[in-house]
Formats: structure tokens, C-alpha cells, sequence
């Protein structure tokens, strides 16, 4: 349902209900301003009975009144009766007719003549009679020394004219309300063009053309209602975009600068290390820092792919965004290691949480472990004690545990990372636990070995255990490593409590 016809709609609604209910207060007004001519035309006539019978209460008189009550009705074509009762006692409702003219059938209640003349009120009713709707009102005449009433006067009416009227008044009010109805709607038809289609498909079309990077003349608006503001937010917005895609651009540029340049690094200190024989104290921490560069590469690079296959964003795409700047700038940090490379760089200690350190290394693992068909696993044991450490090391050797237990399994399996602590040694043991093919007895010696790998693949291999047990050494920690061939491996790393 497009816009126009909502508002078409919604303006029928409004429309149909407020004429509906002013229709019904107008109809209510003026039934109550006939209701109200009707009783004082009625009042007045009773007052002139009264009178009347109050001057001439004889046998003779009554006798003159009864046939002056008949002129009246037979001169008087909107009268229908003329009755005049006397309350001989309340409490029997004994009501006595005294005289009266009639043109229509219809008896008084005597209960109603009662009510009346012991309230001594006038009560204005109304009928429905044979001859059709009808008004009645019945008049007590009071004395004014005994303050009793003295006889009630009946007087009706018909109130046929009345009813036309308020027909009527109802056609002329439906007539009149379809008629403003339409003409509103044909107003709001040709001015939707003016007011909201031409304003809105200049605006789509800028956007359109935005989309598909052909914007180049503002939306050209300048009206001081709501489209004019919508359209010099878009332009403000239009440029800010522009300006920031243009900065993009320059900052991708040297990107992509620095990173020929580092990868050309990379390069030529990988053919470096492959044509050493054995590890030299600056061979083996260009290696280490090398592999670090690896290592969150691959990470970055999993999660990049992980988005392209997945097409729309994820829902927890803020989160992996966030873990690919902590990459970046670990990156820096590794390469401003490298530049010192004539000594070790010194470790950064904190009190770190296990959970914490965990929830910042399993994300970057996780979109590899899926697609290779391992099932990964935590478990943690509650309220782990802190450990003092330096957090990006203890990454790099979770990376590289969780690395050589994905190769052991090719075809899938499971990987278990589980968490102790040992309140006797103050220390906290992290665990990690594959399902793949082992190590053999005869090869557990040398694992830890810098460059001992049974892949033979050409490239920097066999660093992993080494730089973990570097970084525990480091630490103060230990490393612990049970393994059975066809069984799979577990690796148990040990660092201190933090005090």
C-alpha cells in the first residue's frame, strides 16, 4: 500500500468520523431546541387551561371550558388532547377527570397524573400514539396558600412535523457530508503531486543515483517545510560521505603501499630462515616474530572470508570488527618488534582473566574450526584466579596450540579447551585436547625442537611448540604434553596465580 492511498484512507477515516459526530451533536441540538419549543408551546397552552378553569370552576363554566377545549382542538390542527384531572388522594391514586377534548385515543396513567401532582413539577414526555409520535406534558396547578395541587392539566401534541424536520435535517447532513467529503478528496488528489510526489521522486532519484555513485548536483529543494530540511540533511550527509570516501581512498592507497612493502619483508626473511641450518639467537627471534605476523594474519584473513561467503553482515559483525582492529594493532606491534630486532622486546605483564583471554583468542578460530568440521569445546571451572602475564604472548601460544591441533585433524574432530586452577600450588592449568592422529613415542622428544616438523611443506615450520614453551619460560610457567597415536594429543599449560 503506497503512501497516497494511507493517506487517502486515513483522511476518509478521520473525516467520516468527525462528521459523523458533529452530524450527531447537530441532530441532538436542534432535537433538543424542538423538544424545548414544543414545551413552551405546551406550558402555554396548559397555563391558559389553568387560568381558565381556576376563574370559572362551576358546573357552567365547566361546561363553557369543555366546549371552548373542543374549538381548540378542532382550530388547532397540531393539538391532540386536552385533559384536566383532579388528585382526590395520593396515596390511592384516586385521579377524577374533570372535562377534556380529544382527536386521538390515548388515557393518562393514573400513576403518571400522581407522580406528577405530588411533585407538583411539570413533566414534559414523549408518546407514541396511533396517529404517530407525539408530545405530552402534564401541568400540576398549585395553590398558593395550601401549596397543594389543586388539578393537573394534560395537554399533547403531535410531533410529526418535528420528525420531518429532524429527517430532514439528517438527509441534508448526510448529503452535505458526502458532498465536503469529495470535495476534500479531490483537493487532497491534486495536491499530493505538489505537496509530497514531485518533492519525493526528486529525493529518490538523488539517492538512486547516489547508490550507484553518479551523484553529483545536490537535491535541488529549498522549500521551508519538511522536504526542504529532509533534502539539506541528504545533501549535508551527500558531502560528508563524499569527503570521506575520498579520504578512503588516500588512506587505501598507502595501504596497500605498506603492505607491498611488508609482504616483500616477509618474503625475503622466509627465504632467510629456510636456508638456515640450524637456530641462531637473531635467526630464531626473527623467526618468532615472523610467525607472529603469521598467525594473525590468517586469523584476519579467515574472518574476511567468512564474511564474503556470507553475504549480509552478521548480527555479531560489530564484535569481529572489533577483534580485526585488536589484530591491526597487534600487528604494529609485532612489526615495531621487528625493528628492534637486536633484542628481545620486553613482556608487558597484567593480572589477565582466563575467560577474558579466551573470549578474544576463540572468536578469530572459530569461522577455521567450522569450516574444517571440528567441534570446539570450553570448559571452565568457576571463579579462575588471575593470572600475571602478558596478554598478547599467551594469545600467540593459545594460537599456536589450537593451530597444530586443527593439522592433527584433516577430516574433522573435536577440540576441548578446558581451564583448572590448583589452589594448593597457586596455579591456574589450561588445557588443550584434540581427537587427531597423535604423536609417535619416538618423536615426543623433539617436538619442542625449533624447526622439527613432520610436514614438508616448504616454509617456516616447526615453531610452534618452541615459541610456547619460550613464552611459559617467560612466565614461569611449564609445558606438559601426553599424547597416543590414533588417540590424539593433550597439551596442559601451567602459569602462576597472580597474587
Amino acid at each position: 500500500m503506497t503512501v497516497r492511498t494511507r493517506l487517502i484512507v486515513i483522511t476518509i477515516l478521520g473525516l467520516a468520523v468527525t462528521m459523523a459526530v458533529w452530524g450527531w451533536v447537530q441532530i441532538q441540538t436542534l432535537d433538543q431546541l424542538l423538544v424545548e419549543q414544543q414545551a413552551k408551546r405546551l406550558s402555554s397552552v396548559a397555563e391558559t387551561v389553568s387560568t381558565y378553569y381556576q376563574r370559572f370552576p362551576t358546573g357552567h363554566g365547566l361546561s363553557a371550558l369543555d366546549t371552548s377545549l373542543k374549538e381548540q382542538i378542532q382550530t388547532d390542527v397540531r393539538l391532540a388532547r386536552i385533559d384536566i384531572f383532579t388528585v382526590v388522594n395520593y396515596d390511592i391514586d384516586y385521579i377524577e377527570y374533570i372535562a377534556g377534548a380529544s382527536r386521538v385515543r390515548y388515557e393518562w396513567p393514573d400513576g403518571l397524573v400522581s407522580s406528577v401532582a405530588a411533585a407538583r413539577k411539570p413533566q414534559f414526555i414523549r408518546l407514541q400514539i396511533d396517529d404517530g409520535p407525539a408530545a405530552g406534558l402534564l401541568y400540576p396547578v398549585v395553590s398558593e396558600k395550601t401549596k397543594a395541587t389543586q388539578f393537573v392539566v394534560g395537554v399533547i401534541t403531535f410531533s410529526r412535523l418535528n420528525a420531518e424536520i429532524l429527517s430532514r435535517a439528517q438527509r441534508l447532513l448526510v448529503i452535505s457530508s458526502i458532498g465536503l467529503l469529495a470535495i476534500i478528496l479531490a483537493v487532497l488528489a491534486v495536491s499530493y503531486r505538489w505537496l509530497i510526489g514531485r518533492p519525493l521522486g526528486v529525493i529518490v532519484r538523488a539517492i538512486d543515483e547516489f547508490q550507484t555513485g553518479q551523484y553529483v548536483t545536490p537535491i535541488p529543494i529549498s522549500r521551508r517545510d519538511e522536504w526542504g530540511h529532509l533534502a539539506e540533511h541528504f545533501n549535508s550527509m551527500a558531502r560528508e560521505i563524499e569527503q570521506v570516501l575520498a579520504r578512503n581512498r588516500e588512506l587505501t592507497r598507502d595501504l596497500e603501499d605498506r603492505v607491498q612493502e611488508e609482504t616483500r619483508r616477509v618474503v625475503e626473511l622466509q627465504k632467510q630462515v629456510g636456508q638456515l641450518q640450524q637456530l641462531t639467537a637473531l635467526g630464531y627471534l626473527t623467526a618468532t616474530l615472523a610467525h607472529d605476523l603469521g598467525t594473525p594474519l590468517h586469523s584476519i584473513a579467515g574472518l574476511a572470508k567468512l564474511l564474503q561467503e556470507q553475504g549480509n553482515r552478521p548480527p555479531d559483525e560489530t564484535r569481529k570488527l572489533e577483534l580485526i582492529i585488536q589484530q591491526t594493532q597487534r600487528l604494529n606491534t609485532v612489526i615495531q618488534n621487528v625493528r628492534r630486532a637486536t633484542r628481545p622486546p620486553e613482556p608487558h605483564f597484567e593480572a589477565v582473566l582466563v575467560p577474558d583471554l579466551l573470549n578474544e583468542t576463540l572468536p578469530l578460530v572459530e569461522p577455521l574450526t567450522r569450516k574444517a568440521g571440528i567441534e570446539l569445546t570450553v570448559q571452565l571451572d568457576g571463579q579462575l584466579p588471575r593470572i600475571n602475564a602478558d596478554r598478547s604472548r599467551v594469545q600467540t601460544a593459545l594460537f599456536n596450540l589450537i593451530q597444530n591441533a586443527m593439522e592433527a585433524m584433516p577430516t574433522g574432530g573435536r577440540l576441548t579447551i578446558s581451564g583448572r586452577a590448583d589452589a594448593d600450588r597457586r596455579e591456574v592449568s589450561l588445557t588443550v585436547q584434540d581427537t587427531g592422529q597423535g604423536i609417535p613415542p619416538e618423536l615426543m622428544e623433539r617436538v619442542c625442537e625449533p624447526f622439527f616438523s613432520t610436514h614438508q611443506e616448504e616454509g617456516m615450520r616447526g615453531l610452534g611448540l618452541a615459541i610456547v614453551q619460550d613464552i611459559l619460560k617467560m612466565h614461569g610457567g611449564r609445558i606438559a604434553i601426553d599424547s597416543r597415536p590414533g588417540q590424539g594429543t593433550t597439551i596442559v599449560i601451567t602459569f602462576p596465580a597472580a597474587a
